[in-house]
């Protein structure tokens, strides 16, 4: 049974004092420096929220930040982990916007509301050195770090709207937004991709995808591509998809550098290349005189705003949209999950269920 005390704090019948956390220790890499602890519950202060994380999302960036390689290192015990989803269980003083009990997801930029990204304050986000994040069974964030929570979704798949979904949201919607009956081309099977698969196919674009394993192609018909090219057995993907189609209208790359040449060689005349790729900077010369030849542009994506983020919440419950989640691990086995998403075999979001 749950019931509101006179703080304003949803309790359970047997109120807990401590909760289990996951944190990174400073001075470690890989996952010797993922250690889970005991700790006590933390509570609002002034301005702030205390969540019930329900469900973590990984991310490849939780792998870079894991190993060391996220631009800075762990300088102090750090919890991993942006994408969350949950209940409010506690308002700090002067929170009005928020009330115990309603369903959140966790903001990845502390100061992005809206319009194009502050380079002089945004930071690196939750879950990186310096930001606690959300792999713990209560976290503490201030009333503008979560935002409502699509009605359509449980929180393990709602969780993984926070950073994949949103970036992929970004890369659709802004400066040259999709539209019904372009062509869109999304490279690879990681979270970024198949969001903007499906996505772009509610907006009612065609989607052309890429992956490297066979075994993978079938699935991704599965969500409505017109076609699936392997970039190890034909390494012209690009040059084959402008030659066949006439070029694309946007090429969403998550993947990196070392795609940027056949990304080029695949958009259309006007299109946009929407790069957020953190795997590989690439080292062979673009060809930048095709590239102003078409007209096109690159366009960098920094996952997205707060306000692109309620707007993406609208239109997953609008479509009914359902993200895909390959498997989810329980909270003592976090180690496991981070496994599970570096595996190149992985096909949709692995999620961490608080409550299992």
């Amino acid at each position: 049974m749950r019931a509101i005390n006179a703080t304003n704090q949803l309790l359970t019948s047997q109120e807990r004092n401590t909760m289990r956390k996951w944190v990174l220790e400073p001075g470690k890499s890989g996952q010797d420096a993922l250690v889970m602890k005991e700790a006590p519950v933390p509570d609002p202060g002034p301005g702030q929220v205390r969540v019930a994380v329900k469900a973590a999302a990984l991310n490849y960036r939780d792998q870079i930040i894991l190993n060391g390689h996220y631009g800075q290192g762990v300088e102090e015990e750090t919890i991993p982990v942006a994408d969350g989803s949950g209940v409010i269980d506690a308002v700090g003083a002067g929170v009005e916007c928020w009330a115990v009990g309603d369903r959140v997801i966790s903001v990845y930029f502390r100061d992005w509301v809206d319009g194009p990204p502050p380079t002089d304050r945004l930071g690196f986000g939750l879950g990186s050195p310096g930001e606690n994040g959300v792999l713990a069974e209560y976290v503490v964030l201030d009333a503008n770090r979560v935002t409502r929570m699509p009605q359509s979704l449980d929180f393990v798949h709602a969780s993984t709207l926070v950073c994949a979904g949103l970036t992929a949201w970004t890369a659709l919607t802004e400066e040259h937004p999709v539209t019904a009956g372009q062509m869109i081309l999304t490279l690879g099977t990681g979270g970024v991709s198949l969001f903007a698969l499906q996505l772009a196919r509610a907006f009612g674009a065609e989607v052309i995808a890429t992956t490297s394993q066979q075994t993978k192609e079938g699935q991704l018909r599965q969500l409505g591509t017109v076609d699936v090219l392997n970039y190890r057995t034909t390494p012209t993907w690009g040059e084959n998809i402008y030659a066949s189609t006439g070029g694309m209208d946007k090429v969403v790359n998550p993947v990196g550098g070392d795609a940027m040449t056949q990304s080029i060689m695949a958009v259309g005349a006007g299109g946009e290349i929407a790069v957020m790729g953190l795997f590989s900077a690439g080292d062979a010369p673009l060809p930048l005189p095709v590239l102003m030849s078409k007209g096109a542009s690159i366009r960098g994506i920094a996952v997205g705003s707060s306000k692109a983020l309620v707007q993406l919440v609208d239109f997953i419950d609008q479509h009914g949209i359902t993200p895909v989640v390959q498997k989810t691990f329980a909270l003592k086995d976090a180690k496991a999950a981070y496994t599970a998403q570096a595996s190149r075999d992985v096909f949709g979001k692995i999620v961490i269920d608080m409550t299992a």
